[in-house]
């Protein structure tokens, strides 16, 4: 691995040479013209149904550009639809409370419960004189008790039901539905926003650089469906040598020149990164460390930038930094 990383460093040796000033000339760096790219991913593993930007196409914000089947989430959305449905008309029936039917229902099944409590208790009263006589069996007066006992608890439980009713919806209750419907409708939301995202827009002005998939191909949940290059000017991405390093700093000022083009253009220095980019310091002799280099972000200025093309070979000037 070690012999690997120091074959890099003669990719390194042009940016160096390019950086260090003979005479009164300005040190420069070399790199190439870049936008920022905006890869679009696929939020599901849905089919393609419809494609509708190709590249090269200048597309803006919001604009639709690709779409997956939606089938199985608009199922998932009329679900999700029906609970809240559900929900709400559970609520609203808690807080209408019992039905006036309801509570004569309960009236009338507590009054049939009051009649088979005094025929089990006149049952139960007979049979005991029966057994006092002998004529009848602890058995049979057993069985009487026991019939008697039921019949109260049942009388019990329909007296407890209709007092029930006839206080209406608890509190308790109502909180309870209230907080079934507001977990209903969070679920609608989270459906409807998984719905929304199969129909992929442009999230900014922008250039389509890249279609990965086709129509009827089913790209795999993350995958980028389409690349896209942010609108507006560019910026040079560059290396900047160690020797070059601790004197180049955001917001200073650079030119740029674009080959294939006599002009230059003015930028301005956006980002250096922190760190060695190809090797690691730590793994360089004192002597090597020269050899390191830093990305750098230079941003042009100007309307006039909007049009370049991306890709482009560029050379970067700082003639602030002259040898003096």
């Amino acid at each position: 691995m070690k012999a690997s990383v120091l074959n890099l460093v003669p990719l390194i040796g042009p940016l160096i040479l390019a950086a260090c000033p003979a005479g009164d000339e300005s040190p420069s760096v070399v790199g190439t013209l870049e936008r920022e790219r905006v890869e679009l991913i696929a939020e599901a593993q849905e089919p393609i149904v419809e494609i509708d930007a190709r590249e090269g196409d200048t597309v803006k914000a919001g604009q639709i550009l690709v779409k997956l089947d939606r089938s199985r989430y608009q199922a998932m959305l009329n679900g999700a639809r029906a609970a809240v449905e559900r929900a709400q008309r559970r609520l609203a029936e808690l807080v209408r409370g019992p039905r006036q039917e309801t509570i004569s229902e309960a009236r009338a099944e507590l009054k049939g419960m009051n009649a088979m409590v005094a025929m089990q208790q006149r049952e139960y009263e007979r049979i005991q004189s029966l057994a006092m006589r002998k004529a009848a069996s602890a058995m049979d007066l057993d069985r009487a008790s026991a019939q008697r006992d039921m019949a109260l608890a049942r009388r019990n439980e329909a007296r407890a039901h209709l007092q029930a009713l006839l206080k209406g919806t608890t509190i308790e209750e109502l909180d309870q539905a209230h907080a079934r419907l507001s977990e209903a409708e969070a679920a609608l939301r989270v459906v409807k926003i998984n719905t929304a995202r199969l129909t992929v827009r442009a999230p900014r002005d922008g250039i389509i650089d890249a279609l990965p998939y086709y129509v009827g191909d089913r790209p795999p949940a993350g995958a980028p469906v389409m690349v896209m290059l942010a609108a507006g000017a560019p910026y040079a991405r560059v290396y900047i040598p160690a020797p070059l390093r601790p004197r180049i700093h955001p917001g200073m000022r650079a030119a740029v020149h674009i080959e294939g083009m006599s002009e230059s253009f003015s930028g301005h220095v956006r980002f250096v990164a922190s760190e060695a980019a190809f090797t690691p310091y730590f793994s360089l002799t004192e002597r090597d460390r020269s050899r390191l280099t830093y990305l750098a972000k230079i941003d042009l200025i100007g309307p006039e930038t909007r049009s370049l093309p991306s890709g482009q070979p560029v050379t970067v000037h700082f003639s602030s930094l002259k040898s003096r």
